[in-house]
């Protein structure tokens, strides 16, 4: 062998040695880093339990009593699929476009890892579907940093090794579409299809499922919203794919490219769950139920993010009756309101000086986020108003729809006020379960919830709860006489409405024609003490001030609370807090909460209870309600109407033996209103629209509510009771038409005065009844 020979020969020897010290000592280094990775000494690595219960965000969907889905609570809107769902050709195009050998290998694919080497990424990268995955659940954006990223790539290689070994193919390409975000606030592949198409994924053909495997490359730079003719070429680089791999016929591609770019775009709203009144007392009720079940389980599940179901009492039907039935009336009585301020100068306000004016704008004007803004900005108060007042386009509310109009701020919020406002509530009797509820006019405009939040005086409405505390306290009933003279308590001079006093009067005709000076009377002969007890019994928990005053409604309470305590007539004495949750289940059907009510209990007895239906009857047969027989209805209804001072709070909470419903109608300010007491009585206010409710539900045959169910008399009532009164109407001298029209609560002067007086602590109150605050 020649020199030369040998030359080579030690050469190809030595490079023979370096090629497999190279290799030997890169197969270490590789072992050892994923070693040192799998044992988490290059970074923490998510635990077992993570591995097999990824982080899924799945919110909780609400459904109404009959099963109609309502919405959702959630912080990702993701709705989870399985992988039947999935059609054919998404999986397909997943496969083409992202990991053709996603079924032969264990989470790295070395092929695609080495050309993604040599071409230095032209050619793609080498994230098999695996790894995807597991940087969407564990290592979730990349890092800029170069040996930040490797870090990162490394461990997602190791989690999509421990994926492969406990998931199957299927469902690993069922998490990756169920994580991956597609912008919009769509999270998951349903939502997906539901924002980008409309329709379930399950639905989508060929053109549409490339188009969301395209995005998953970067879903904004191929977003078929925002750059369509990108998002096109993107579409067409998946079929292509598709076609190489054969997973799609020649003819079906050259048709599928030609076709434009379709979409039909409708944003899911991240908070749709809360477009609601109810949705904050609803959240409450559940939060406290899963309270409770970890307290007992050890198990901790979240609303937003657990997969709930969750059934409440809400009837869909009968929400769209109580919704349509405040907007039909509410919308006319604004076109009344609206002519007769024409000539207020003061408009909307009455009876109150430009100063107080002013005081209740500025008020108003402090709590907008435009004055926060621009106080942070460190504008003075003197600029802060310059602005307020410098018209700019507007949406305003109107009861015909929304509209964009030229208005500066300061008169936006003096219109706002001018706007009426309502509350309805509507409980099921037996079980105190919420078919309805009705917070407000418009909920993209008024978010405040004037169900259970806006605490308003009560006027004669309270009246039943003192006569059931004088009847229970005195075993009065419905025939007991009593005196209609004037009367004094100390400083308190009571007055009756239509200013005519003398003779007596039967407790039924006493409430039916809400007559002020019987309620006075009753509550000197039992003092406030025992009907604030009573009251706290039948579920109202706002501070009831202890005043002879509050037996004509003085006390400052809630529709929510008003309509819970009279479902205590309406269910013979007992009382039963009224509430949205009827059950919830997890995400596998399992039975967390079932609604049990502890607070039901016996406040007084049935017979007392059926004595003050009677009584509620007269007030519809022929006292303060006597206009809803103008609606023709048949079967038993009791109720009471409510006003209170100057016309500002318009009442009625009226009653069929199944069905308890209370409405308030007034505004955000309590010196808006009408000045005529004929507008401004609760039986005008309030009263239509439970007829409206009431027409509304008796005519679906669906429901259990109708006008063949009459309120059952209990063994010791006695029968003589209804007729007592024959002989009401002759007594001219003292009750007369005009009292059943003018039924307000004249509240004493002092007291009306001291309200005038306090005007400024009103604002700035923590109980402030401005709800604006």
């Amino acid at each position: 062998m020649d020199k030369k020979s040998i030359k080579i020969n030690f050469y190809f020897r030595r490079l023979i040695f370096y090629f497999w010290f190279l290799f030997i000592i890169g197969i270490s280094s590789v072992t050892i880093i994923f070693y040192a990775a799998s044992k988490g000494y290059l970074g923490t690595l998510p635990n077992t339990d993570n591995i097999e219960n990824p982080a899924m965000k799945v919110g909780s969907e609400v459904y109404d009593y009959n099963g109609i889905l309502l919405g959702k609570f959630f912080s990702e809107n993701r709705t989870l699929i399985t992988y039947q769902e999935l059609p054919r050709d998404l999986v397909n195009a997943l496969l083409a476009k992202e990991d053709i050998r996603f079924k032969f290998h264990s989470g790295i694919d070395a092929k695609s890892f080495l050309r993604a080497i040599l071409s230095l990424g032209k050619k793609g990268g080498g994230s098999t579907i695996s790894q995807q995955l597991a940087k969407l659940l564990f290592t979730g954006t990349s890092a800029k940093n170069k040996l930040q990223r490797i870090h990162q790539k490394l461990l997602e290689w190791v989690m999509a090794i421990e994926l492969e070994k406990r998931y199957t193919k299927e469902e690993i390409i069922t998490m990756y579409y169920n994580k991956f975000d597609f912008l919009y606030n769509a999270k998951g592949i349903e939502t997906a299809a539901h924002t980008y198409f409309n329709k379930k994924v399950s639905e989508l053909n060929l053109g549409e499922s490339a188009i969301l495997v395209g995005m998953l490359e970067n879903p904004s730079l191929y977003n078929p919203k925002n750059y369509p003719e990108r998002a096109k070429k993107q579409r067409n680089l998946v079929l292509h794919q598709m076609m190489k791999y054969n997973l799609l016929n020649i003819c079906r591609y050259k048709k599928e490219v030609e076709k434009p770019i379709k979409i039909n775009f409708k944003i899911q709203k991240k908070d749709f769950e809360l477009l609601t009144y109810y949705g904050e007392f609803l959240k409450k009720e559940i939060q406290e139920a899963l309270d409770e079940h970890e307290d007992k389980t050890g198990q901790k599940l979240n609303l937003y993010s657990s997969g709930l179901k969750i059934y409440t009492s809400i009837d869909a039907k009968m929400q769209d009756y109580a919704e349509k039935a405040v907007k039909k009336h509410l919308s006319q009585l604004q076109i009344l309101f609206n002519h007769f301020q024409k000539k207020n100068k003061n408009a909307p306000f009455l009876n109150i000086s430009p100063e107080k004016t002013k005081r209740i704008l500025i008020s108003a004007m402090h709590r907008t986020t435009l004055y926060q803004d621009l106080k942070q900005k460190g504008l003075t108060e003197k600029k802060i108003t310059e602005e307020f007042k410098k018209p700019q386009l507007i949406r305003l509310f109107t009861w015909n729809g929304a509209k964009k109009v030229l208005m500066s701020p300061w008169d936006f919020i003096r219109y706002q006020k001018s706007i009426i406002q309502g509350g309805m509530l509507s409980v099921e009797s037996s079980t105190g379960f919420i078919k309805a509820w009705v917070g407000g006019i418009d909920f993209n405009y008024f978010q405040y919830d004037h169900v259970a939040k806006t605490q308003r005086q009560v006027g004669s409405v309270f009246k039943p709860i003192l006569y059931a505390a004088a009847i229970n306290e005195l075993h009065y009933n419905p025939c007991t006489k009593i005196s209609n003279e004037k009367f004094h308590l100390g400083k308190w001079s009571p007055r009756n409405s239509n200013g005519k006093y003398g003779g007596f009067l039967t407790l039924k005709d006493g409430l039916a024609f809400s007559v002020n000076t019987i309620s006075a009377r009753l509550i000197s002969q039992i003092t406030p003490g025992p009907v604030i007890n009573l009251a706290k019994k039948m579920g109202i928990e706002s501070i009831i001030p202890e005043h002879p005053s509050i037996a004509l409604g003085s006390a400052d309470l809630t529709l929510y609370e008003m309509t819970g305590a009279f479902n205590t007539f309406t269910n013979y004495g007992i009382y039963v807090r009224p509430s949205i949750l009827v059950k919830i289940e997890d995400e596998n059907g399992n039975l967390i909460k079932e609604h049990i009510d502890f607070s039901r209990r016996q406040v007084f007895s049935e017979e007392i209870g059926y004595i003050m239906l009677k009584l509620m009857q007269g007030v519809i047969k022929y006292g303060t309600a006597k206009r809803l027989q103008n609606y023709n209805f048949i079967g038993d209804i009791a109720g009471k109407t409510g006003t209170t001072n100057e016309n500002s709070d318009g009442w009625f909470i009226g009653m069929i033996p199944n069905l308890t419903t209370g409405i308030w109608v007034g505004w955000e300010d309590r010196f808006s209103h009408f000045e005529n007491i004929k507008l401004g009585q609760g039986a005008n206010m309030a009263l239509p629209i439970w007829a409206y409710y009431m027409k509304s539900l008796y005519k679906n045959i669906n429901l259990i509510y109708h006008d063949k169910l009459f309120f059952h008399k209990p063994k010791n009532y006695q029968s003589h009771w209804d007729h007592c009164n024959e002989n009401r109407i002759k007594e001219e001298n003292i009750i007369n038409e005009e009292n059943i029209i003018n039924e307000e609560n004249m509240i004493n002067e002092e007291k009306k005065e001291k309200e005038i007086i306090d005007f400024d602590g009103y604002l700035n109150s923590e109980n402030s009844n401005d709800y604006d605050k």
